[in-house]
């Protein structure tokens, strides 16, 4: 996993490395064939700028999320305390013993998105983005129906296409330093819904039942996707907001994830004609799942719907570049690494401990 992690980011440290060290040599040849560095949001905000008529772009981006430990609301809570004290809500049904005997403790996430960006004319642009999915989760087995003494662990894995996200911008207005769109879009289940991995009971036995929700691949459901994105600008410094809502439509194997609403903010210094940072915060909320999926039933926290969403706020740091000449000019590589500042969850639930994405970006 840590490779995984790694190679995309030296990527793009290698990346920065070469268009710091051409830039510096050229000074500002070409600076009024290229975009701005600041053109566009940082690179964790997606649907922020829109194209003039005619217009392509092209993108990727990889994001890492790593999360450790457990948290009941904003409490944090050691898996001897899960075990013994959180009641399962399968008790009664066979083989179900009255506590969470089963404690996920690390769980990281790698996802490689693919964009592309179409404008038919200035006041709408079209967006497609598909994704490629990677989880992977760690888990104690406690022993028997009670007690502290540990079975063993063991690690589940899921891999695979994501749901994938069509979407238009709708120019509201565009005024000089300010500009406003729509974002309305849908979300088509094309990821998975029904993997399955061999586990560890607490009687020792290795099954390989369907895994909880967290670790399948898409959401099942047709899902809509409404926002609005602001964007403005005064010499150096650069500043916007977003709203994005996922709203959930019907149901799959039973049950759908709660609607989740995010706000963003963020702000932006250019430093040169190929360099800026940005610092952006995020508040996001999500319900609980609505439903249940009668094949997903075992003594962990991820397999009750009642242990999903919560409200979090993040803080994120981030660079873009722009290339100046050569193959590289018009190239945007960018970074943002994310931290959560508050976190209050439904749970018992994993918490989040950090993120990064890297990007890279085309329009031609």
């Amino acid at each position: 996993m840590i490779f995984r992690i790694m190679i995309p980011t030296l990527c793009a440290l290698g990346l920065i490395t070469i268009f710091s060290a051409q830039v510096l040599a050229d000074g500002n040849h070409g600076s009024m064939m290229i975009p701005k560095p600041a053109g566009h949001a940082p690179i964790g905000v997606m649907g922020d700028h829109m194209h003039k008529q005619g217009q392509w772009m092209f993108s990727y981006r990889y994001m890492h999320m790593d999360m450790e430990g457990n948290r009941i609301n904003d409490d944090e809570v050691s898996p001897t305390t899960i075990a013994t004290t959180v009641p399962n809500r399968f008790f009664g049904m066979p083989m179900q013993p009255p506590t969470l005997r089963v404690v996920p403790t690390k769980m990281t996430m790698e996802m490689h998105m693919f964009g592309a960006m179409y404008a038919p004319t200035d006041w709408l642009t079209l967006m497609a983005m598909l994704n490629y999915t990677a989880k992977e989760m760690d888990h104690i087995t406690f022993a028997g129906p009670a007690g502290t003494a540990i079975r063993g662990g063991f690690t589940t894995e899921t891999e695979g296409i994501g749901d994938t996200k069509l979407s238009s911008l709708i120019r509201l207005f565009d005024r000089g330093n300010h500009k406003a769109h729509l974002n309305l879009g849908f979300s088509l289940p094309t990821g998975s819904t029904d993997e399955s991995d061999r586990i560890l009971t607490p009687t020792g036995a290795r099954p390989a039942p369907r895994l909880p929700y967290a670790m399948q691949l898409g959401s099942g459901t047709v899902d809509l996707l409404p926002g609005i994105t602001y964007n403005g600008k005064h010499g150096n410094v650069g500043w916007g907001a977003q709203y994005m809502g996922t709203i959930r439509t019907g149901s799959d194997n039973g049950y759908s994830w709660g609607d989740k609403h995010e706000i963003t903010g963020w702000a932006s210094y250019t430093w040169t004609n190929w360099l800026s940072s940005s610092a952006r915060i995020k508040y996001s909320t999500m319900d609980e799942i609505d439903g249940m999926d009668p094949a997903i039933m075992a003594p962990v926290q991820t397999a009750d719907p009642d242990n999903y969403g919560g409200d979090r706020v993040d803080l994120a740091f981030g660079l873009n570049l722009v290339g100046t000449k050569d193959w590289y000019k018009g190239h945007r590589i960018a970074i943002e690494g994310a931290i959560p500042i508050e976190q209050d969850l439904n749970g018992p639930q994993m918490e989040t401990d950090f993120m990064i994405t890297v990007g890279w970006q085309k329009a031609f």
